[in-house]
């Protein structure tokens, strides 16, 4: 008798612990939607998303390797990485870096560094101000490739809502620079 129950509680046991995926997942989707209250005084910060693309007169394999950290320096004045990780400096996935913001300092991740594929994201964050991701994604055209990137920028403080927004408007119109930069480079390699 006592192993026809414990066979009873077994089975009970089972058929609830098959069904605790789909309850979970039916209170989590519950949960998703309900409205979620921000802290008492606490605002939407500011969060921008700006695109922009151009053409640059390489392949892929000459333009994609200079969205890594340290062969932007070849193209991008005033870019001055200061590597924690990989050391020596070296383009690869999951390097990390900081840049100075004139008094503030950033911390920059690589994301993702997929240069056969075209694929490059960084995220930055300048601490108590803001958060930055970047992507980029490269098309190859024959003998050029195309570049589109993304930045999306969010403020962690009401004081940086603003520089947020300045920041976008800079992004939106980065296009154009960044093509000569590139392209300027990739021309003295062909001379």
């Amino acid at each position: 008798m006592k192993w026809a129950w414990l066979f009873v509680i077994g089975a009970i046991c089972g058929a609830v612990g098959a069904q605790l995926p789909r309850v979970a997942g039916h209170l989590h989707g519950a949960l998703r939607n309900l409205p979620r209250e921000q802290p008492a005084g606490s605002e939407q910060r500011a969060h921008t998303e700006e695109k922009f693309g151009f053409t640059a007169n390489g392949t892929l394999e000459q333009v994609a390797q200079l969205f890594g950290a340290d062969k932007e320096r070849l193209w991008a004045p005033n870019w001055e990485p200061q590597f924690v990780y990989p050391l020596p400096a070296g383009d690869l996935e999951g390097m990390v870096f900081r840049v100075a913001h004139g008094h503030l300092n950033s911390v920059w991740v690589n994301t993702e560094f997929d240069l056969k594929n075209g694929r490059v994201g960084y995220a930055y964050v300048i601490p108590d101000a803001l958060v930055t991701l970047i992507r980029l994604k490269l098309t190859p055209m024959g003998n050029q490739t195309r570049v589109k990137v993304v930045y999306e920028r969010t403020a962690l403080c009401e004081e940086a809502d603003a520089h947020v927004r300045q920041m976008s408007e800079r992004d939106r119109a980065s296009g154009p620079e960044w093509e000569k930069q590139v392209n300027g480079y990739l021309g003295k390699l062909r001379r």
